[in-house]
């Protein structure tokens, strides 16, 4: 058997500065450390913060006056933000930048009078975050269908965004449903898909016709790593989305020459290496890696951290998740 390791994989620069955030914050109040949602939609990152005192809430009441919160990587509404300044919470935010952009475009267009059509998944966290800065000019669709049955005045302005992890393809089949309902639609400049998650969907279309089997390492509920699922489905290839190596099951690579193994935005890579293990192990397996593109993003870590750590203390990669 041979294993094609697909690169780039893996966490992307927003979520490496939410766990190095959260990291630091813990090295500077202790525990516990409180998290308005998952810090990163990853089963195996919150397990492991959640051995080392954090605390991850739903909702602002449940966090003590005058406590520690971070903002997870996926944002939150004004709301969020004014009711942890109501409990005078030491608040961080490390929402992801890439992000904050979408949330920033919201509020532009919400001022200049657009209608906004927010292409992305119900009830996503990073949904209900940027549906929260403009909920009264916001309008929610998922599909093209949805746009279909949109009902808006002819002379309404209106402006699109998207989720930033949804798949790039399902995303332009809705933007163009908008473009022929909308003919005048306004759209930001820059996409705000995330270049992450466009490299992964990328990786997966060039390498997944030459895989029997193909393994994305991710959570259910994160949006970017389904989508790399699912798009390694529609080359053929069987595709597996799993947490870790306790989900494989020997008979999925009966007969499989080739396996492809990937990761989301949001898995951290001790979880793919534990899964080459069990194939060198189990079927001898050996690697080939393969490259589609190159990364080189980084962003700093919040400034409310930044103010509180030593200057020294800035300067840490955020690349690892200590255990």
């Amino acid at each position: 058997m041979q294993i094609i390791l697909a690169n780039p994989r893996g966490f992307c620069a927003g979520v490496n500065m939410a766990i190095e955030s959260l990291e630091r914050s813990l090295d500077f109040f202790g525990a516990p450390v409180f998290v308005y949602h998952e810090i990163v939609h990853n089963k195996y990152v919150v397990e492991r913060f959640k051995s080392r005192g954090v605390v991850f809430v739903e909702s602002i009441a449940d966090v003590p006056e005058g406590s520690p919160l971070l903002y997870s990587a996926h944002g939150v509404s004004p709301q969020i933000r004014e009711e942890s300044r109501a409990r005078n919470l030491r608040a961080i935010d490390a929402t992801c930048p890439l992000v904050t952009k979408v949330h920033l475009e919201a509020v532009k267009y919400a001022r200049e009078g657009y209608t906004i059509i927010l292409i992305g998944h119900e009830g996503h966290d990073e949904v209900i975050g940027t549906m929260g800065e403009a909920p009264e000019r916001m309008i929610l669709v998922e599909t093209a269908e949805d746009v279909k049955n949109l009902e808006l005045p002819e002379s309404t302005p209106v402006a699109y965004l998207t989720q930033t992890t949804l798949s790039v393809d399902d995303a332009n089949i809705v933007i163009a449903a908008l473009r022929q309902k909308f003919p005048q639609i306004a759209n930001p400049p820059k996409d705000d898909i995330c270049y992450a998650t466009q490299n992964r969907q990328e990786a997966i279309r060039e390498l997944a016709g030459r895989a029997d089997v193909v393994l994305v390492l991710g959570s259910q509920n994160s949006s970017n790593s389904k989508r790399l699922a699912e798009i390694a489905q529609s080359f053929g290839p069987n595709s597996y989305l799993i947490d870790g190596v306790s989900d494989l099951k020997p008979s999925w690579f009966d007969g499989s020459e080739t396996v492809l193994i990937t990761a989301g935005a949001s898995a951290p890579e001790d979880v793919v290496q534990e899964c080459i293990a069990y194939l060198r192990t189990q079927f001898g397996a050996t690697i080939r890696e393969e490259w589609v593109r190159e990364e080189s993003v980084h962003f700093p870590l919040p400034k409310s951290l930044r103010e509180l750590l030593p200057p020294t203390a800035n300067a840490g990669s955020g690349t690892a998740l200590r255990s």
